[in-house]
């Protein structure tokens, strides 16, 4: 396993001006990302300890069906003793999601290490599970290539209803068929039988969406001791009650504080990444399972598209004995987080760079402190054969993503096209309009009305060389299949659909190809929080 650094151009400002300094998305943050701050914060978190015994009990709970590797023990023992904690995560997508969810746990567990050995304390490893999260559409798929095209595989079944990730069961068969197809489009490799073994074998012990998640990120990374947290776990719901009364106690100015916040950021040149409301209760409720956003209209909390009404004292009744029956959105889930562990570093990206950009007073009103946000690393894996593909056409990484790859492929197919063949059926179509002219001109001259007859005709032999163009075309591809498949090859392994590889493919498919200790290497390398892109040679 190589590494590579490589800067690359960004298009997104928010990003661009994170990484740079004195630029105006920095007055939206408490911290900047540097030494000097980790140790600020690391001081303000000590200066507000506070006894995270409950929180380690509520952590191995979650865990230990799940299988606590003594490194998981570790650190619960740590965090149970004051250790502070870098959190990251991501919704429960099947077969962990796209890549980028994998290298979120990375960055959590590299900063985490770094953190801990510049500090001189425990930094604790955690990934929040968004088990609360009901978009089951954006969890339930993935994509492979298959002859030579991406394809969407999804998992079949799907639900009526609004339910959240951590409540929705799973076909365990529809699941299967799944995987089964999944892995079929993978091929099979020495490594197969003991991907498609860790599968079942943690699909079999799974009930929901979120159990399946949760039992693959903790195969995965147990060698780190990643701790993971489900969000929509009850335990973990009892544990955020007083949190939850806190937020609906402040709910009107929060709304107020996050509307007047985007305002700002927008006129600083950032745009609208939320759509703030001062109507905004910013937090869900849910009802016969399924998950409902709640607005503040006339002293009540309401969702009237299902007919829900709460008067405050109803909600904090909710708070206090139900908690269950709430969760967070994207406004409350940061304060929930900083509320229910001692965050010295959020690890996000992009997107939650930019929403997080609104959030620094609606913190400062429930008297707590943003923490640091680092950036989560950007990796792309190059697998043996693409990096000789690479070399045999004398190619980068950068070049697939600056479009040189397609642009030759294009070349590639014009300069084998049979223009010879083109060309005479070019002068057969100049042949057959000269001549329907003549015939035309002649029929109008014996005053026979045949116009329509002769326009089909024409139009007849036309589609037929035209379809003789196409099968000659189709025939010079197939004898330069191989060398066009190398093109596609190139293109859709580092570039698939016009965007980063993290974006579309889950990491099973470079485990098939690498082995099942491929995370465990990948977490084991030496990485810099930075705006640089990694590309991992396997």
């Amino acid at each position: 396993m190589r590494l590579e650094s490589i800067q690359v151009p960004v298009k997104n400002q928010v990003l661009t001006d994170y990484w740079s300094k004195n630029t105006a998305i920095h007055s939206f943050f408490e911290y900047e990302y540097n030494h000097t701050s980790f140790q600020k914060r690391a001081n303000y978190l000590k200066g507000n300890a506070k006894d995270q015994t409950v929180l380690a009990s509520v952590i191995r709970q979650f865990m230990k069906p799940l299988g606590l590797s003594d490194k998981a023990n570790e650190h619960i023992q740590q965090l149970q003793e004051g250790a502070v904690a870098v959190v990251g995560g991501q919704q429960a997508g099947v077969l962990t999601g796209p890549l980028y969810a994998i290298h979120k746990a990375i960055t959590v567990i590299t900063l985490a290490k770094q953190q801990s050995e510049k500090l001189h304390m425990p930094v604790v490893p955690v990934f929040w599970i968004a088990g609360e999260d009901h978009d089951l559409e954006e969890i339930n798929h993935t994509f492979t290539v298959n002859n030579g095209e991406i394809k969407k595989r999804a998992y079949s079944e799907r639900s009526k209803y609004k339910t959240m990730a951590s409540t929705t069961v799973l076909n365990k068969e529809v699941m299967t068929e799944f995987i089964d197809k999944v892995i079929m489009d993978f091929g099979e490799t020495e490594h197969t039988k003991e991907i498609v073994m860790a599968l079942q074998g943690a699909l079999t012990q799974s009930k929901t969406f979120t159990d399946f998640f949760a039992r693959l990120m903790n195969q995965l990374f147990a060698h780190e001791g990643l701790l993971l947290i489900d969000a929509a776990d009850d335990k973990f719901r009892q544990f955020e009650s007083n949190y939850f009364a806190h937020i609906i106690n402040n709910s009107e100015e929060i709304a107020r504080l996050v509307t007047e916040q985007e305002q700002e950021l927008e006129k600083a040149g950032y745009g609208l990444p939320i759509q703030a409301t001062n109507e905004a209760a910013n937090l869900f409720y849910v009802k016969d399972g399924e998950r409902y956003l709640l607005e503040r209209r006339q002293g009540l909390f309401v969702n009237l598209s299902a007919n829900i009404k709460l008067t405050k004292e109803e909600i904090f009744d909710i708070a206090e004995n139900h908690p269950e029956q709430l969760s967070n959105n994207v406004v409350t889930r940061p304060l929930m987080q900083e509320m229910t562990f001692p965050v010295l570093a959020f690890v996000g990206g992009p997107g939650e760079l930019a929403y997080w950009a609104t959030l620094k007073n609606a913190f400062s009103v429930l008297g707590l402190q943003m923490p640091i946000f680092a950036l989560r690393l950007n990796i792309t894996l190059v697998t043996r054969q693409v990096e000789q593909l690479l070399n045999e056409y004398d190619l980068t990484v950068q070049d697939v993503w600056y479009g040189k790859v397609e642009r030759l492929k294009e070349q590639f197919i014009s300069d084998v096209q049979d223009s010879k063949a083109k060309h005479q059926i070019e002068q057969l179509k100049q042949v057959i309009n000269e001549s329907y002219a003549e015939l035309e001109t002649h029929l109008l001259e014996q005053t026979l009305h045949l116009n329509k007859v002769v326009g089909k005709n024409k139009e007849n032999h036309t589609k037929q060389l035209d379809y003789l163009q196409q099968k000659i075309e189709q025939s010079v591809l197939q004898k330069h299949e191989a060398t066009i498949r190398k093109f596609t090859t190139l293109q859709d392994e580092l570039y698939p659909n016009g965007a980063y590889q993290e974006r579309t493919f889950n990491p099973y498919q470079y485990m098939n190809d690498y082995g099942l200790s491929l995370i465990e290497d990948l977490a084991e390398n030496s990485y810099t929080i930075s705006n640089s892109h990694y590309v991992v040679y396997l």
